[in-house]
């Protein structure tokens, strides 16, 4: 099959996604423009191929069997800082924005700095931490519709609750996102505490894809799990984290079935020890693309 434009076929998913779990992609490419994000889209329209937007691959579990369709790593990186107003491309770290942000004095962000994906992905999840969510100072998003056409979508046009927003609801892809900061000489201390904390907390030195539930309100997840007795509980190369309970890590040769059949005993134990039911927060790609 030829395309019209750059592809790499059977491009091991593995290679791009923090679990370091995933079989290969039928074919792959990257688009570093809003402008060839439009042309993919468009190509993918015509020829009924289905296509999925990965990021920085930090919460999502793979299929062991790849993925049957086209692969669109966003590598859309700009980012201008004009503070108060920042707008950075989808493909930018969110890690990063938030300490560049925060060491320059605006405060808004800190809490992005050591969650380790993409501005596209945080806004899409509404990721948050430390009290704070991605949507709380954004203004607007870019954002290239299911027909291939460029939309500015303003924050007040789009609905955002706990790792939830309208684009999930979407077909198409973000391409960048502008924010509101404010002013703050504190921003920077309140950065690294929140850095340092999360290093001693979670198990960054493990493959991993986040939290894997949300918090069932007003619990915690990891709290629960620690209080079902699962931490260290393995399933194959899977592992429930023995620092924080909400993460499942690859300790080494893990498959995408251990990580699902260790998630399912997890809530099953869950449920079965304290009564709450607990909701997968880590986006599972299908085989068959849609």
């Amino acid at each position: 099959m030829t395309l019209p434009f750059p592809i790499v076929e059977g491009r091991k998913l593995s290679e791009h996604s923090t679990f370091g779990i995933g079989g290969p992609a039928r074919f792959f490419t990257e688009a570093k423009t809003s402008e060839q994000l439009q042309e993919i889209i468009r190509y993918c329209n015509r020829s009924t191929l289905p296509y999925f937007i990965l990021g920085k691959g930090s919460n999502c579990l793979f299929d062991d069997r790849g993925y049957d369709g086209l692969i669109i790593l966003n590598k859309i990186t700009f980012c201008d800082m004009d503070f108060p107003i920042v707008s950075v491309g989808a493909g930018y770290s969110f890690s990063l924005l938030g300490t560049q942000t925060a060491r320059n004095g605006w405060a808004g962000l800190e809490f992005a700095s050591g969650i380790p994906g993409s501005v596209g992905g945080a806004v899409y999840m509404n990721a948050g931490a430390s009290g704070s969510e991605t949507s709380n100072c954004l203004l607007e998003v870019s954002y290239v519709n299911e027909k291939a056409e460029l939309q500015i979508l303003q924050k007040k046009d789009l609905s955002f609750s706990y790792r939830h927003s309208s684009f999930q609801k979407m077909k198409g892809a973000i391409t960048a996102a502008k924010f509101q900061l404010i002013h703050s000489s504190e921003a920077r201390q309140k950065q690294l505490c929140i850095i340092d904390y999360r290093t001693k907390t979670q198990p960054y030195g493990d493959m991993s894809a986040g939290c894997v539930f949300r918090n069932p309100h007003p619990h915690a997840a990891g709290a629960l799990i620690q209080q079902a007795g699962l931490k260290g509980y393995s399933i194959g190369g899977a592992q429930v984290s023995t620092l924080h309970g909400n993460f499942i890590v690859n300790k080494g040769g893990a498959t995408a079935q251990d990580v699902l059949a260790l998630a399912e005993h997890v809530k099953r134990s869950v449920k079965e020890k304290t009564g709450c039911d607990l909701e997968m927060e880590i986006r599972c790609i299908p085989y068959q693309g849609t």
